[in-house]
């Protein structure tokens, strides 16, 4: 048999663990920043250190520059070891490198500045879309070249994680990045309002799976067995993990939007997918743990199995409680609050933290051919990172819970027992102030890593490229009598990835496509207009701040919130909303009955002195100060918005372009005419403000719901068809995943 020899490529490996340890500790620290902006307002002390700003910075960070760099440090050292060659390009690999960081530089030099498209986790702007749609491409044809390039004929399970990963993460890449440029760094979401949700959450929930999920699963089917010279468990219990994840994972999207406007058959269908995840997800994480049987005094002693013990048994807490926060009767208390933010962190530091950890103190030892430096500084790093979770999550799990008791609770006389929503602001700081301490502990932990790391690495030697060899492999197809039957796939990587293809676009297509075809998933409401210049422009304005990470949109049908801020939304309200901004936390009130002829208008006058200074009204609050605000509106874009809008089918009239600035003139000088004229002590106003326009957005908010036309009352109810009957009434306590037990009187009724 034919020996060939040949080297594999640390310095890929290198440069990529280098990225992750660096911009782990930076996003790390963006997120402790925002965590004592919750605490102490006055930290939001310039426009780009704001908390809506540096928010999205801190996900992007954690999710493609310590998860994202972890992944490709992960694949590029396995997948070489695994198939028995080097990377099929040196040129590829660090244009992958390279690119990538280019890729996280210009998040870190837009998301500051207010330049986003106010989609979660998918904030970047259409450039950066492109560029990481190109350095995607990059990856994949560099790991596919090395496949097809190996010396091994099977393709171990890590690899068939690996795979998976690519396809699925650039279809829902693209997918959810159809964007309408207006400029080089602006653009409008393709999609709007109810289908702007589905496509955006089907996203968000999948890149969790696809990216922070099934690419550190194949990592944790490559590490610990190495870690712990074991083999995996259960091979068949691997193909069932594999297949059934990721056929399952892809449905349970809509999960995000219960109780919304999203048509009930979807939600429904997210629920039940949701529930279905437990049993592969746990299949997964017995495979793993199983794997240390026998072992376990090692592990005691071991400082990568000790991380990676963690990090698994977090993935499985994760992965039971997902699917339990999925039901209707547990999401009703859940959603928007602080207990969805604990869950993202015991998978995003436990699972994904943890696990990069344990491949970190696994990998610079055999990169630079040496022993760890210091035991002793793993194991503090271990406990200060473990304690530094507990006191992240727990915290947050309870304040979350009584967070949305307090939302819910009502007096004997039928009034809400806390009718100002900031007094359930103020009883969280404890929690947030804990939650900070937990962040700071799990932090300085990373950072005796780092110390641990690179005193490891000044006393080996690194080995650039490693000497291997291996048999030529001379048949790849040819298989062996009494093989197991998943073995056929294994040695057809091309006929595996068109199998993995297959097996995600399936719950994709069936849940996307009926939504955007039959119109009755987003019933008509004629009353229903475009937004105005000056209140596309404060929209515009709206979403450079972040104001979606903190306040919501999106009034459910629940007795306690159209008691508190009316009636309850409706599919065809946000038909021209480009993107949606429904949201996923309430750390301020829910804005979307804002507008005038609410129950929630305020008088322009008071939003002016608000967004100034929050604390004017009441000291406790911890929203930041807008002073900024008082910049003057460039409207040099107004004109080439309104068009790409009309692109997107909302239906300005042709040539309105050139009317638009006059428009936005009257109106802002309208708004400013109001503000003087309800307090004339207030002496700096302009109507060229940009506060302006946003006043002007936040008072059209849900307004368009009221409006009467001269039609009849008996059409009324047709003009404002919803996708609930006129007889539907409003939910209280779900007694379970579908139904509701509290009859009440109509929502047109209800006040």
């Amino acid at each position: 048999m034919q020996v060939e020899k040949f080297s594999y490529d640390n310095r890929i490996v290198k440069l990529f663990l280098i990225a992750t340890i660096t911009w782990g500790i930076i996003g790390m620290l963006v997120g402790l920043t925002a965590a004592l902006q919750l605490v102490w307002p006055e930290l939001n002390f310039t426009s780009w250190l704001s908390f809506g700003r540096i928010r999205p910075l801190h996900t992007n960070a954690v999710i493609f520059a310590f998860v994202g760099n972890g992944i490709f440090a992960g694949v590029y050292y396995s997948l070489q070891r695994l198939l028995k060659a080097r990377m099929f390009s040196d040129l590829l690999s660090n244009l992958n490198f390279w690119g990538w960081q280019l890729i996280i530089l210009s998040a870190v030099l837009t998301l500051p500045f207010g330049y986003t498209t106010g989609k979660e986790y998918a904030e970047l702007e259409w450039p950066i879309d492109i560029a990481i749609t190109l350095m995607w491409v990059v990856f994949g044809v560099n790991m596919f070249g090395t496949i097809l390039k190996r010396r091994v004929k099977h393709m171990y399970v890590a690899i068939w994680f690996y795979i998976a990963t690519f396809v699925t993460v650039a279809v829902l890449h693209i997918v959810n990045s159809f964007e309408m440029p207006v400029d080089i760094l602006k653009s409008y979401s393709w999609y709007a309002g109810v289908q702007d949700a589905l496509v955006q959450w089907w996203y968000g929930h999948n890149a969790v799976a696809f990216f922070l999920t099934t690419p550190y699963l194949g990592l944790m089917y490559y590490f610990i067995p190495k870690a712990a010279n074991r083999p995996v468990y259960s091979y068949r219990l691997s193909i069932i993990h594999f297949w059934a994840l990721i056929f399952i994972y892809i449905w349970a999207g809509p999960h995000h939007l219960l109780y919304s406007s999203l048509p009930d058959w979807a939600q429904s269908l997210g629920v039940v997918f949701s529930i279905m995840l437990i049993f592969p997800s746990w299949g997964g994480m017995l495979n793993g743990l199983l794997t240390l049987r026998g072992v376990w005094d090692k592990v005691r002693d071991d400082a990568v199995l000790k991380f990676m013990v963690v990090a698994v048994t977090c993935y499985g807490m994760a992965t039971l409680e997902g699917p339990m926060l999925s039901l209707k009767n547990v999401n009703w208390i859940s959603h928007f609050t602080d207990w969805t933010v604990a869950h993202v962190h015991v998978g995003g530091l436990g699972w994904n933290g943890m696990l990069t950890f344990g491949m970190a103190y696994y990998l610079v030892p055999k990169l630079w051919n040496t022993k760890l430096y210091s035991k002793s500084l793993a194991n503090w790093h271990f406990w200060l990172a473990t304690l530094g979770i507990i006191l992240w999550v727990i915290p947050m799990y309870y304040a979350g819970f009584m967070q949305g008791l307090m939302w819910k609770d009502f007096n004997p006389d039928g009034s809400l027992a806390n009718p100002n929503f900031l007094e359930t602001v103020t009883a969280l700081k404890p929690f947030f102030m804990l939650r900070s301490l937990g962040g700071a502990l799990f932090i300085v932990g990373a950072l005796v890593m780092t110390y641990n790391l690179i005193k490891t690495a000044a006393k080996g030697s690194f080995l650039r490229d490693e000497e291997a060899e291996a048999p030529a492999l001379v048949n790849s197809k040819k298989g062996h009598v009494g093989e197991h039957w998943h073995a056929w796939i294994e040695r057809r990587p091309v006929k595996f990835l068109v199998l993995a293809l297959v097996a995600i676009l399936i719950g994709g297509i069936v849940e996307l496509v009926p939504t955007f075809m039959v119109s009755s998933n987003v019933p008509e409401i004629s009353t229903i207009k475009p937004y105005t210049p000056l209140e596309l422009e404060g929209r515009d304005i709206y979403i450079r701040e972040g104001c979606y990470n903190c306040h919501s949109q999106w009034v459910r049908p629940f007795r306690d919130e159209v008691k508190r801020y009316g009636e309850y939304s409706k599919a065809g309200e946000f038909v021209y909303d480009h993107p949606f901004q429904w949201g996923s936390k309430r750390t301020g009130p829910d804005l979307h009955r804002s507008g005038k002829g609410n129950s929630m208008n305020k008088p322009e006058s008071w939003h002016y002195k608000h967004m100034l200074d929050p604390r004017v009204y009441d000291n406790t609050s911890i929203m930041p100060a807008y002073y900024w605000l008082t910049e003057p509106l460039d409207v040099s874009k107004t004109a080439d918005k309104i068009s790409v809008m009309r692109s997107l089918g909302v239906p300005y009239p042709e040539g309105y372009e050139d009317q638009a600035v006059d428009d936005l003139n009257a109106q802002a000088q309208e708004v400013y005419e109001a503000i003087i004229e309800q307090d004339p002590e207030i002496k700096k106003a302009r109507p060229d403000m940009e506060l302006i326009a946003l006043i002007a957005y936040l008072e059209r908010l849900g307004s368009d719901i009221n409006k009467q036309t001269d039609e009849t009352d008996t059409d009324q109810t047709e003009n404002t068809a919803t996708e609930k009957e006129d007889t539907e009434v409003l939910m209280e306590e779900p007694q379970n995943d579908s139904t509701t037990t509290e009859v009440s009187d109509t929502l047109n009724t209800q006040e």
